[in-house]
C-alpha cells in the first residue's frame, strides 16, 4: 500500500509519517511549506513541496495512492484563527481539490482531520462544560471562518462517500499538543505557547508570565502520540460518521500554567489579557462513541505529555539563546 500525508509539513502529519514508516507503510508526503520549513522530514519518504489547493497538484500527488490521510489546512491557535478567518476559510480548496483527485484516482480511503471548532458555541459558555458529544455540531453554528470550514469540509466527505460511494472517515481533533509542533510565532496553541512562556521565564530569569484571559476557561489538552493512534484507528475502520478524537481530561488554563510552572521548578507572578483572543469559554470531548468503536481512548496524562512537551520547547529555546 502507498499512503499519501498532505499536510505533511506540520505537526500531526510528521508524527503520522514517522508512524506509518515504523510499520513499513510506503508513504508519499507533500505540504505546501519548502521542504526545509517542515516540522519533520522522514528520509524513508517520498517527500513533495505543493500546494494541494490546485486541482493540478492534488491530481499528481494522488496517483498510485491508495489511502489518503487529508491534514492539509491553513490554521494555528485561537490568536491566529480569530485574525485570519478568511485564509482558514480558503482551506476548503484543499479539501475540495483532495476528494475530487482521490476519486478520479480509484482511491480506497480518504481521511480527513476536521476540528472540535465545529462545535455550536451556545454548547461551550460555561467553564463547567458538559463534553461534547457528536451530534451537537448541529444546529450549526461553528467557530466562524476556520469552524465553517472545517464541518463544510465534513459535508463533502459525507456526500462523496453517499454520492460517489468512497471510503472517507473524519477525525474532529481536539486541542493536540506535543514535541515538534509550533511554540512560537502566532500559530501557536494553548500548551505549547505556555511551555515556552515558562522555559523563557526560567532562560532569562523573568519573574512573570502572560495568560489570556481570566485563566478560567477550560480545555482539554490530547499528547500527539494519541492522535496518531487514533488517527489510524479510524482511518481504518472506515465508518464516515464524524468521529471526536480527543482527551477528556478538563482543566482551566490556570490549571495547565501550574503545571507547566511545577515541571520547571518555578513560580511566576500572572498578569492576565482580558482582551485576547480566548475563544469558547469550556470545551470537553465525549469520548463514548470512540471508546465504543475502538475499544480504547486517549490516555496520556496532561502531565505526562506536558513533561514531554516542555523539555523539548527548553531545548529549543536554549539552542536559540546558543
Amino acid at each position: 500500500m502507498t499512503v499519501l500525508v498532505t499536510g505533511a509539513g506540520g505537526f500531526i502529519g510528521g508524527h503520522l509519517i514517522g508512524s506509518l514508516l515504523r510499520d513499513r507503510v510506503s508513504v508519499r508526503a507533500v505540504d505546501v511549506k519548502p521542504l526545509t520549513d517542515w516540522s519533520q522530514l522522514h528520509a524513508g519518504a517520498e517527500n513533495i513541496s505543493g500546494d494541494c489547493s490546485d486541482l493540478n497538484v492534488a491530481r499528481s500527488v494522488s496517483a498510485d495512492v491508495e489511502q489518503v490521510f487529508n491534514l492539509a489546512a491553513d490554521m494555528g491557535g485561537m490568536g491566529f484563527i480569530e485574525t485570519h478567518k478568511a485564509e482558514c476559510m480558503m482551506s476548503v480548496l484543499i479539501n475540495t481539490n483532495m476528494l475530487t483527485a482521490s476519486r478520479q484516482a480509484g482511491v480506497e480511503s480518504f481521511f480527513f482531520s476536521s476540528s472540535a471548532c465545529v462545535y455550536a458555541a451556545e454548547h461551550q459558555t460555561d467553564p463547567d462544560v458538559t463534553a461534547l458529544r457528536e451530534v451537537d455540531a448541529y444546529p450549526a453554528m461553528p467557530e466562524d471562518g476556520y469552524g465553517w470550514e472545517k464541518l463544510f469540509s465534513e459535508r463533502m466527505c459525507r456526500h462523496f462517500r453517499e454520492d460517489f460511494g468512497m471510503t472517507t472517515t473524519v477525525a474532529r481533533y481536539h486541542n493536540v499538543y506535543g514535541p515538534d509542533g509550533t511554540y512560537d510565532g502566532g500559530r501557536e496553541k494553548a500548551p505549547a505557547a505556555i511551555c515556552r512562556k515558562v522555559a523563557e521565564a526560567v532562560l532569562f530569569d523573568r519573574p512573570e508570565i502572560e495568560i489570556w484571559g481570566d485563566g478560567e476557561q477550560t480545555r482539554s489538552f490530547m499528547y500527539v502520540d494519541d492522535c496518531v493512534r487514533g488517527t489510524r484507528a479510524i482511518a481504518d475502520l472506515g465508518d464516515g460518521d464524524p468521529i471526536n478524537l480527543g482527551s477528556n481530561e478538563l482543566v482551566t488554563i490556570n490549571e495547565l500554567v501550574s503545571i507547566v510552572e511545577d515541571i520547571a521548578g518555578i513560580t511566576l507572578e500572572r498578569k492576565y489579557l482580558l482582551d485576547a483572543p480566548q475563544g469558547v469559554r469550556g470545551r470537553n470531548s465525549d469520548n463514548t462513541l470512540f471508546l465504543k468503536k475502538h475499544g480504547w481512548e486517549p490516555s496520556t496524562s496532561l502531565r505526562s505529555g506536558l513533561e514531554r512537551t516542555y523539555d523539548w520547547i527548553l531545548c529549543k529555546r536554549e539552542r536559540a539563546v546558543v
